[in-house]
């Protein structure tokens, strides 16, 4: 595994740590773990992510949209986005178009693949039991018995509440979060298994709110395994301002998009 000093070297001497460009992408620092962060319906978000699996050669990759039984009917050739999809019940999964996503796949025709996302009713029980309920016995791996500090919690219910355009009851929010950490963690132990089973290096396809340093991917695997060495790219479509929390990141313009608002009866 590549040290922490290593990564530190690549950060200040290929790229300053900060915002990139899109060329970046065919440049990024090694490192064990990799998470291209995304907002899902923007394709060149998904342009890039396909340039630095392609640039990073990774062992494996890991999809936060596929969960493992997914990812277990996969068929051996991957050539072919439309049987890819129909395997995958892509469409019926709501995710954006999975044309946007084959390229990713692609780019990297002998990684394994691996599911991190969890089924509905795993996420019904986190939402009304917890996250370490919905997680199961290696909860404690990943710090989910460990309750937030209220602070921490308050901020996050704040997240949630913006997220959802304020519209979600107040007492649905701590459940989010709880909501929220499970996924993290699923991630987070799908890079461990990826990590035992290729030696890596692992390459982590997710949105970008799973890829932060402070309350991300990166903070269960820090918990987790912390000598592994882990690069966070946030892609966003508007400038985090100081302190964002990512080795690097990059502001793209907005992607045509109802209002998300809208949808949820807002507007």
């Amino acid at each position: 595994m590549k040290s922490v000093l290593v990564l530190m070297i690549c950060l200040s001497t290929r790229l300053n740590a900060g915002v990139i460009g899109p060329d970046d992408f065919a440049a990024l620092p090694p490192a064990d773990v990799v998470i291209l962060g995304e907002i899902h319906d923007n394709p060149v978000h998904h342009a890039h992510q396909a340039r630095a699996v392609a640039e990073l050669a990774p062992a494996a990759l890991v999809f936060e949209m596929l969960t493992p039984a997914q990812v277990a009917a996969m068929p051996q050739d991957r050539s072919d986005a439309g049987r890819l999809a129909a395997a995958f019940g892509w469409q019926a999964a709501g995710w954006p178009d999975f044309a946007m996503y084959f390229p990713i796949f692609a780019a990297a025709p002998k990684a394994r693949i691996y599911g991190g996302d969890v089924p509905r009713d795993t996420v019904r029980l986190a939402m009304r039991a917890g996250a370490a309920a919905g997680f199961g016995s290696d909860a404690g791996r990943f710090g989910l018995e460990t309750p937030l500090a209220p602070a921490d919690q308050t901020a996050r219910e704040a997240e949630q509440r913006e997220a959802h355009c304020g519209l979600l009851p107040e007492d649905l929010l701590p459940g989010m979060v709880q909501v929220q950490r499970l996924r993290d963690a699923a991630l987070a132990q799908a890079v461990l298994r990826a990590m035992a089973d290729t030696g890596g290096p692992v390459a982590v396809i997710t949105g970008s709110g799973h890829a932060r340093r402070d309350t991300g991917v990166p903070a269960m695997l820090a918990i987790a395994d912390p000598g592994l060495t882990v690069l966070s790219v946030g892609q966003l479509e508007a400038d985090p301002g100081p302190g964002a929390p990512y080795d690097l990141w990059i502001v793209t313009p907005t992607t045509a998009r109802d209002d998300p608002c809208a949808e949820l009866g807002g507007g």
